[in-house]
């Protein structure tokens, strides 16, 4: 057999593995993010529900924003739901290759990602396009529909589990009401004073007219070592 048809050979054996792999994982994420739409749909029914006659400006609003995200108005914030199209590999320094579950097998390395984003609503309101939101949880599911939380504290402390339990209905709906109750307790922090302290005259202009300050809970939504999942004592 030539070069080229090994090169060929390899191609086609990749083609077989790798890539109806991940069909397989793309087609999992994407079911357990329909399920996700539908969840949240409920959620808000049903909190609607109990929320009758207490001030209309608190009920949640779901909105079906496109295939691949959805959001949740929860009184002044809103929790974006967004499934990435494409399938990833966890990088090598991620401590999921740690875990006995990939280490068996390389191929239950590679998943499909929901984020969930926190943003203040007045953001979305007022067209605040430079505020400032907060990536709070991403949800990784594999080809055997087994899945990892990584997020802050409360949510990755709840989801120990990759290899051990399928994602289903019941896991999300827990992910879901516990990245809600985080939103709902994560505050807005006042900026620091020198970031606010000069302003020109166009700008004075359109934050008074706009509400166009840069807001956000903190300051960007990157992932700091102590919020992701790992064994320190301390929250943040």
């Amino acid at each position: 057999m030539s070069e080229l048809d090994d090169k060929k050979q390899a191609i086609i054996v990749t083609l077989k593995e790798k890539s109806v792999l991940k069909q397989k994982v793309y087609d999992n994420t994407y079911e357990s993010f329909c399920i996700v739409k539908d969840i949240l749909k409920n959620f808000a029914r049903e909190a609607n529900t109990n929320l009758a006659g207490v001030d209309s400006r608190i009920r949640m609003e779901y909105t079906d924003r496109s295939s691949f995200d959805a959001q949740l108005k929860v009184a002044g914030d809103i929790l974006l739901f967004a499934m990435h199209s494409n399938i990833f590999q966890f990088d090598r320094e991620h401590p999921a290759w740690k875990t006995a579950y990939i280490q068996k097998n390389k191929y239950n390395a590679y998943s499909g990602i929901i984020h969930i984003y926190n943003f203040l609503a007045d953001s979305f309101k007022y067209s605040r396009f430079d505020d400032l939101g907060y990536l709070i949880a991403r949800i990784f599911i594999n080809h055997e529909k087994q899945y990892f939380v990584e997020g802050k504290r409360q949510m990755g402390m709840l989801f120990t589990n990759y290899g051990s339990e399928e994602i289903s209905r019941q896991s999300l709906q827990l992910i879901i009401a516990t990245a809600i109750q985080y939103s709902l307790e994560f505050d807005l922090l006042v900026p620091p004073y020198d970031t606010v302290k000069i302003a020109t005259v166009g700008q004075a202009e359109a934050k008074i007219q706009h509400s166009k300050l840069i807001t956000g809970k903190r300051l960007g939504f990157q992932f700091n070592s102590d919020d992701v999942l790992i064994n320190n004592s301390h929250e943040t």
